[in-house]
């Protein structure tokens, strides 16, 4: 089944997690089913000490599901095993209409560079990576062949998203179904 897909990438603090958050708001009020990956660079965790499913972990459990009547979460324990690289991530997700998946710098999947002010780095990376198709930027950029938007004009971009992705072409009928 071939997945929507469409990323963000960007060096640390240069607003990704944020564009992110507005265009899932944005896509998801306009009737789209979104699914997100975020890709963390450290350790992280989203259980913690003295709840349940964190000490079904602690002695053992390669996975731990989590269920209520509000969510689920299934959390795998990777311990000696590689990291799932991002193709085996996305045929986890129940079908969607658009994945957006936030980092991923090194894959090649059609994503948006976002560039503001304080980054960690301004080495752009759109002009070594061919998978970037457009940049949000909260500084005017010379010289692009690619189509810039402010980081902060989320309708504008969501619109790009939407004509990029081919859901725009999509008839109600076909919501929800890759």
């Amino acid at each position: 089944m071939k997945r929507r897909i469409f990323g963000f990438t960007g060096w640390k603090n240069s607003g990704k997690t944020g564009l992110t958050v507005r265009v899932v708001e944005t896509l998801t009020r306009r009737g789209w089913r979104i699914s997100t990956i975020k890709h963390a660079h450290h350790a992280f965790d989203i259980d913690h000490p003295n709840t349940d499913s964190y000490r079904h972990r602690e002695a053992g459990a390669s996975e731990v599901a989590i269920v209520s009547g509000a969510r689920w979460a299934l959390m795998h324990e990777l311990r000696d095993e590689k990291e799932p690289d991002l193709a085996s991530v996305i045929d986890r997700l129940a079908p969607c209409d658009l994945i957006i998946i936030e980092g991923y710098k090194a894959q090649n999947h059609a994503k948006m560079e976002t560039r503001r002010s304080g980054a960690n780095s301004d080495v752009p990376l759109a002009d070594n990576d061919s998978s970037i198709v457009a940049i949000a930027s909260d500084r005017a950029i010379d010289r692009s062949t690619l189509p810039v938007f402010d980081l902060d004009d989320t309708e504008t971009i969501a619109d790009f998203i939407e004509t990029y992705t081919g859901l725009k072409d999509c008839t109600p009928a076909q919501r929800g179904t890759v």
